[in-house]
């Protein structure tokens, strides 16, 4: 009895030995499966973030350069209404130092262009009278 004790033993063993064979295989396949299939699909994974990154980076510079018109209409509009503003104070400007010139000129007896053109204007009727009067001698 003792034989066919040992022997069920034995049997119990080797069948044991050989479901975790059977098991390690298993495992082993499944690992080398995972690899092939993370690298079959891992290549298309990662081609479909490169399509996806390139689409964000293409909507991104849009957005940029649409902001960056914006912007610089903005820019130009607002430049155009100070620059009108300035001319404006300028102009101002101009005409008070132009009226003080003229004041100052006047006070110390420099005529202005507005009496040139007017003694001008009675030197020529003066000359044209002399060459009337000059012409009927």
């Amino acid at each position: 009895m003792a034989k066919v004790t040992l022997k069920k033993k034995e049997d119990a063993q080797t069948n044991t030995l050989g479901d975790v064979r059977h098991y390690a295989r298993k495992i082993w396949l499944a690992g080398l499966g995972a690899y092939a299939r993370v690298g079959q699909e891992g290549a298309e994974y990662v081609k479909e973030l490169i399509k996806t990154g390139e689409s964000i980076e293409k909507q991104g510079k849009q957005r940029i350069d649409h902001e960056l018109d914006a912007a610089n209409e903005s820019v130009k509009s607002n430049v155009s209404t100070v620059k009108g503003k300035v001319e404006v104070q300028l102009d101002k400007i101009e005409k008070a130092f132009d009226s003080r010139v003229a004041s100052a000129l006047n006070r110390i007896g420099i005529p202005s262009k507005h009496d040139v053109e007017t003694l001008s204007a009675k030197l020529d009727e003066l000359t044209a009278l002399l060459e009337r009067v000059a012409g009927k001698n």
